[in-house]
């Protein structure tokens, strides 16, 4: 018997190996052999199993089809980033389409603003991906329907922590939410001066994203925006220079030189620019 005022310690309830606790209700899961993606027979949950370790499930619904993400990508290779005419110039050689794998964290601060961090799941030839960004309404829990389309992860929860320490100093205790979240991407391959490349369009934005591509290159740039300041910076020395070798009429006669001259300038430069521009 227990005498009165004892305290009962709560007995830990062991769960067999292939039970686990769902991490919305708490209802107990029970795993098949080789099994990783189930769904909550209680609350209808998607959780994914990473080393008897369980995790929400969720993946983000597509919105372009094959032709729009290449309307996409043609629109990538003709902006800014890449060197003129690429998308002229290269040659698309394969098109695939899946559900990728990526880890989705949340941190929330001291003052409740709240940061999402995502780290791939799989290997991947563009780790431009974690960039995504991802917000938590477009989630849907996991569809078995896409599971013919779906990457399998590859990369353990604790080595993508890992990662989010190494890349965002955020460390394992400072993670309030974790999931595994299936992201639509189509891959493109395409060849340019013989060699290949490998571009990733987010399917439901439209977002490219690259590690490695054909820039444009930097040393035209660099040289007509250095001739301009030489330029400028010669003609604004003429004033100083017409002060010192005959005063304040000299200084004005500098001023004149150097508007005149600059006028002249500007449209060379400018000319010059657009040149640099419509050949690089």
């Amino acid at each position: 018997m227990l005498a009165y005022g004892a305290i009962i310690q709560p007995m830990e309830v062991e769960l067999p190996e292939n039970m686990l606790r769902c991490p919305q209700c708490g209802g107990d899961l029970r795993a098949d052999h080789g099994q990783i993606f189930l769904s909550c027979p209680y609350c209808n949950s998607t959780v994914y199993l990473d080393k008897s370790q369980v995790v929400f499930h969720w993946y983000l619904t597509p919105t372009l089809e094959e032709n729009q993400a290449r309307g996409a990508l043609a629109r990538w290779m003709a902006g800014n980033l890449t060197i003129k005419d690429l998308d002229k110039k290269s040659q698309v050689i394969s098109t695939s389409f899946e559900y990728f794998p990526l880890w989705y964290f949340k941190k929330s601060d001291s003052k409740g603003k709240e940061s999402l961090y995502l780290e791939p799941a799989a290997a991947i030839s563009v780790s431009e991906l974690r960039n995504l960004r991802l917000p938590a309404g477009d989630l849907k829990r996991y569809d078995d329907t896409i599971a013919a389309h779906a990457h399998p992860p590859s990369v353990p929860l604790r080595t993508a922590l890992g990662w989010l320490r190494e890349h965002h100093n955020v460390g394992e205790g400072e993670v309030q939410e974790q999931a595994l979240v299936h992201i639509p991407i189509f891959t493109f391959k395409y060849v340019f001066e013989g060699i290949a490349y490998t571009t990733v369009v987010e399917a439901a934005t439209g977002i490219v994203f690259a590690n490695i591509y054909p820039a444009k290159a930097e040393g035209p740039y660099l040289l007509a925006g250095g001739a301009a300041a030489l330029v400028f910076l010669c003609l604004a020395s003429f004033p100083l220079v017409g002060l010192v070798s005959a005063g304040i009429g000299g200084a004005g006669i500098g001023l004149l030189a150097c508007s005149g001259l600059g006028i002249l300038a500007a449209p060379l430069l400018f000319a010059l620019a657009v040149w640099v521009a419509a050949k690089v």
